[in-house]
């Protein structure tokens, strides 16, 4: 169980389709609450990570990678295991000859497919939109670049914002969103040396400084400030676009370095850089009820590591 004295820990999580998925030192667990009601956890060691996940500004491009490739796979595992037990409905004709001629391999086409259309729907809305949208504006009104730039910036910001707030009104990501907000407050009552109990989870805070929402919020404000030191012109937009995906995996380096320090640091520059990121998570969490607050106590309960402090961040 937890120090009684408070700490921060490296242990995280992601929230899934009815679960919650924590990440240890050593350890990784799911938790799921199925339709009859009972929680299935699984549970598994972790490799060893190489020298590149753990160097400043090298290990941020790969751990987020990672993070996001381990994060659709329990993801996807959530899903059908939300859907145990529910009857099926028959399949068409199209979906029997999908099923026939791919095999075991279904399940590894379906998720290339979702994370390509997923790329391409980011890479639209935050890169390409802003961009175009900036450039229809700069016809208008004569702009220097840097506040072509900021404006840039502050597009991918609304959007980004205003996306969250418009999937939060679908029921099952609301859910989502519940599970997300159980995830943050047994982190923090971990945190806090309180017992796991939902009594004790349920009275913490549900936002988290090491939250992916405030990584993205630094990713899009970051990319201002880079953009605008590589001085990246605007005269051939597909050429610009070409250019800011590839300062990309540095965005990400500084982002990735400055969720590392708001979650082990609680100083006035912290504060700072975690401030509209905490803000942000009003809206991609919610307060959760005691059955999903006890999914994220079972998922976090494996990922404790015997030897009690070796997962102090």
């Amino acid at each position: 169980m937890a120090d009684k004295k408070p700490f921060k820990t490296q242990i995280g999580g992601q929230a899934l389709i009815e679960g919650v998925m924590m990440r240890g030192p050593k350890t990784e667990a799911m938790a799921v609450r199925l339709p009859n009601g009972e929680i299935d956890v699984e549970q598994w060691e972790l490799k060893p990570a190489g020298w590149y996940k753990k160097v400043p500004f090298i290990r941020g491009p790969f751990n987020f990678v990672s993070s996001m490739v381990d994060g659709y796979k329990c993801l996807s595992k959530s899903a059908d295991k939300s859907m145990q037990g529910l009857p099926e409905e028959e399949p068409s004709k199209a979906e029997k000859w999908i099923t026939e001629k791919l095999g075991d391999k279904l399940m590894a086409v379906v998720m290339v497919i979702a994370s390509v259309l997923g790329i391409a729907l980011a890479l639209g809305l935050f890169i390409l939109v802003p961009a175009t949208v900036t450039k229809i504006i700069s016809k208008f009104v004569e702009l220097p670049d840097l506040a072509k730039n900021v404006i840039e910036g502050l597009i991918k910001m609304a959007v980004f914002i205003v996306y969250i707030a418009l999937t939060a009104l679908l029921k099952d990501i609301r859910r989502t969103y519940e599970y997300h907000g159980a995830e943050h407050k047994t982190i923090a009552c971990y945190e806090a040396g309180e017992e796991l109990t939902v009594e004790n989870v349920r009275k913490h805070r549900r936002f988290h400084p090491r939250c992916g929402t405030s990584f993205m919020f630094l990713v899009l404000f970051i990319s201002i400030v880079v953009t605008s030191l590589f001085r990246i012109q605007w005269g051939n937009l597909w050429l610009r676009v070409v250019l800011k995906l590839c300062i990309l995996p540095v965005i990400v380096s500084v982002a990735y370095e400055l969720i590392k320090l708001a979650g082990r640091y609680d100083n006035i520059f912290t504060k700072i850089i975690s401030a509209p990121g905490l803000w942000i998570q009003r809206l991609t969490t919610r307060e959760p009820d005691d059955s999903e607050i006890e999914c994220a106590i079972a998922a976090f309960m494996p990922c404790i590591p015997e030897e009690k402090g070796s997962d102090r961040w």
